[in-house]
This record gives structure tokens, C-alpha cells and sequence, in this order.
């Protein structure tokens, strides 16, 4: 490999004065060049737009992926995808496989069977919504995500790749202001004192043959310094002006983001609006699948009763009292609209808790309010008819404080 060390020698040294002048102004013994007050600005409204670009990013990120430690893998992959330059394939969403994973246990238990026959209605919604999850997760990498990544990785690296450059031009200028300054200082202090010897090293480490006079040295000094300070007042004037036009674009990109947020909030909108949808037809799907849970005096938790123990039970009188009741232990669905009140044993009672009901034969109760209460022949001990107005319905007892 073929080494130009005097091109090293020089980067070395321009890197070494570059230092030097970087920590004199930062210990303030060293004069800076101050921007102007419109590319300072820039500077300051692009390092806000790319700060609160890249949160607005990550943020996003994990709203869309909210498990990045079991994302992991699947982030590799894609980065992988990416750096080949082919497309990521579409991955199972966590509601594609619940709905899966009810659609097989349906498998099992029972396609027939209340519990089989709800599990694979579900399931069959949750596939739905996973993949309308799916759907918006796609439109949300490209409409949004993707344009604030390019400009994260690209224009963003470019700017700050100017405006290292600008620094450095900055530093050079600065550097050669100073020794424009201390090989004037040097030539009056010649010309005052007589043809001394000069002592280049106050100005640059470089040698130089003596001439006729210090005087006539110095002066080609300073001649050779204004030289290479017109030349580095030239450079950073041009890497300002790049990097003021490329800080200027900053608008248009805030305008493009704005167009990709709204982009963003219609596919959320939609998204929802699907979800919602979804849900209120599995609501309605669900209502008319008989609901083997609902209260019976088979599932209320009573003990069947042989005609031996009907003498056990309050109010039994005869064996014919207890075939009557045996009867009526059939799988039978209480039908709270035909449930009339009785003419005795209704009661007040004030609900302690809101209690939102679990289907049509339940009455959602409010904290505080007043409703009448009666028992039915076979119903739970747990729960009670609840009236209010025209509304009728089962309410918990838990829920309620029986008033005399």
C-alpha cells in the first residue's frame, strides 16, 4: 500500500492546529467567528427538527410494536431484508393467532357445543381484526415511518456531514486570522527594534531563508498570511452557503411530514373505525348464540331433590310438592320478559356499585340508586329480578343493600 506521507504529515498538522485553536477558545484565549444570527437560526430549527423527529420515530415504533424485547428477533430480520434490498414478509399479528389458537380449541371441544360453537365465532373476528391490524401496521411504515427514517438517515446525515465540514472551515479561518495577527504584532515590533532576527515559530512551524532584512521577512509573512486567510474567508464563506441552502430545506421537509401525519391519522381512524365495526357484529353475532351459562335451576347451584329430603326444604308439604319441583329442573332459559312480579315479597334496594350487564337478561345498575327487587322459584340465591321503570332484568345481590 502505497503511503504519502507528506499528505499525512499535513493532515496531521492541520488536525493538530485545529485542536490548538478549539481548546483556546474553549479556554477563551482564542478569538471565534460568530455565525450569522440567520444560519444560526437554521442550525438551531434543524437540531429541533431532527431531535423531536427521531423521538416522534421511536415513539411510533413502539406504539406499533409495543413488545420490542419479543420483537427482537423479528427487527433483525427485517434489518437484514432491508440491507438486501428485499421485501419483508408478512408476519402473523397477535390477533390472527389467538383467533388461531380459538378456532383449534373449537377443534376439540366441540364444534357443537355452546362453548365450541362461541369459540370459533370469536375466533374467527379476532382473524379479522388481526388482520386489519396488520393492514394498518403496513400503511403506518410507509405513509409515516418511512419518511421520517429517510430523513433521519439520509438528509439529516447529510447536513451533519456539512456542518462538521463548516466547523473545520470555521477553525482554518480562525487559525489563520490569529497568525495574520501575530506576524503583524511581530513586523511593527521588527521595524521598531532594527533587523533582529525573526522567530517564525510564533507564526508557523515552517522554515524559512533569512533575507535581507527581519523587516522584509516579516513583511512576506504577513503577505503569505492575508494570502491564505482570503483563501480560507473564501472556503467557509462557500461551506456556509451549502449548508444554509441545505438547513433551508428543513421547511420543506416539515411539510412533508405534515402530509405524512395526516396520512397516518386517516390509516389510524380507519383502523379503529374497522375495529369497532368488527366488534359491534361480533356483539350481534354473539346475541343470538343461546348462552348455556344463563341462570336455570340445573346451573344455579342447587342440589336435586329426591322425594326423601322434600321435607328438608322450606315451605315443602308433600311429596307431590317435591315431584313439582323435580319437573321443573329442566335446561330452560329464564326469560325475563315473562317474569311478572309477584304480589307480596318485592322490596326496595340501593345499589352500592355500578354493575354493567353481561347480556340482554342482565340490569346494568347505577351506585346510590333505588330499584325493586323480588325473587323468583328456582332462581340463583345470588341473584335477584331487578326493576326499574319499564326496565327489568337479573342483578347481583352482591351489588345491592336490601332496604326494610
Amino acid at each position: 500500500m502505497d503511503f504519502n506521507v507528506k499528505k499525512l504529515a499535513s493532515d496531521a498538522g492541520v488536525f493538530f492546529t485545529r485542536a490548538v485553536q478549539f481548546t483556546e477558545e474553549k479556554l477563551g484565549q482564542a478569538e471565534k467567528t460568530e455565525l450569522d444570527a440567520h444560519l444560526e437560526n437554521l442550525i438551531a430549527r434543524g437540531d429541533c427538527t431532527k431531535n423531536w423527529t427521531e423521538k416522534i420515530f421511536r415513539q411510533t415504533e413502539v406504539l406499533l410494536q409495543p413488545n420490542p424485547i419479543d420483537n427482537t428477533g423479528a427487527r433483525i430480520e427485517e434489518f437484514f431484508y432491508e440491507k438486501l434490498d428485499r421485501k419483508i414478509p408478512s408476519r402473523t399479528t397477535n390477533g390472527e393467532l389467538l383467533g388461531q389458537y380459538m378456532l383449534d380449541a373449537a377443534k376439540d371441544f366441540g364444534p357443537g357445543t355452546p362453548y365450541g360453537s362461541t369459540l370459533i365465532t370469536v375466533g374467527e373476528y379476532q382473524k379479522r381484526l388481526g388482520g386489519a391490524e396488520r393492514e394498518f401496521l403496513q400503511t403506518s411504515a410507509i405513509s409515516f415511518l418511512t419518511p421520517l427514517r429517510n430523513f433521519l438517515e439520509g438528509d439529516w446525515r447529510t447536513i451533519s456531514k456539512e456542518r462538521r465540514l463548516l466547523e473545520n472551515r470555521r477553525l482554518d479561518l480562525d487559525v489563520c486570522k490569529a497568525r495574520l495577527k501575530k506576524a503583524k504584532l511581530a513586523e511593527a515590533k521588527a521595524a521598531c527594534e532594527g533587523d533582529a532576527a525573526p522567530d517564525f515559530q510564533e507564526t508557523r512551524p515552517r522554515n524559512y531563508v533569512l533575507s535581507a532584512s527581519a523587516s522584509a521577512l516579516w513583511s512576506e509573512e504577513v503577505d503569505k498570511a492575508e494570502h491564505e486567510l482570503r483563501v480560507a474567508q473564501t472556503e467557509f464563506d462557500r461551506q456556509a452557503e451549502v449548508t444554509r441552502l441545505l438547513l433551508e430545506g428543513i421547511s420543506s421537509t416539515h411539510v412533508n411530514h405534515l402530509r405524512c401525519l395526516h396520512e397516518f391519522v386517516e390509516a389510524q381512524a380507519a383502523y379503529y373505525a374497522q375495529c369497532h365495526k368488527l366488534m359491534q357484529e361480533l356483539q350481534k353475532d354473539l346475541s343470538r348464540i343461546p348462552n348455556a351459562f344463563v341462570i336455570n335451576p340445573s346451573t344455579s347451584g342447587m342440589s336435586v331433590c329426591s322425594p326423601h329430603s322434600v321435607t328438608s326444604l322450606p315451605g315443602a308439604s308433600s311429596p307431590s310438592r317435591s315431584l313439582v319441583s323435580t319437573n321443573t329442573l329442566e335446561p330452560e332459559t329464564l326469560k325475563i320478559e315473562e317474569v311478572k312480579p309477584p304480589a307480596t315479597g318485592t322490596r326496595k334496594a340501593k345499589v352500592l356499585y355500578d354493575y354493567h350487564a353481561a347480556d340482554t337478561s342482565e340490569l346494568s345498575l347505577f351506585s346510590d340508586e333505588l330499584i325493586t327487587v323480588y325473587t323468583m322459584p328456582g332462581m340463583d340465591p345470588d341473584w335477584l329480578i331487578g326493576e326499574r321503570g319499564n326496565e327489568k332484568g337479573k342483578v347481583p345481590v352482591t351489588y345491592l343493600e336490601l332496604l326494610s
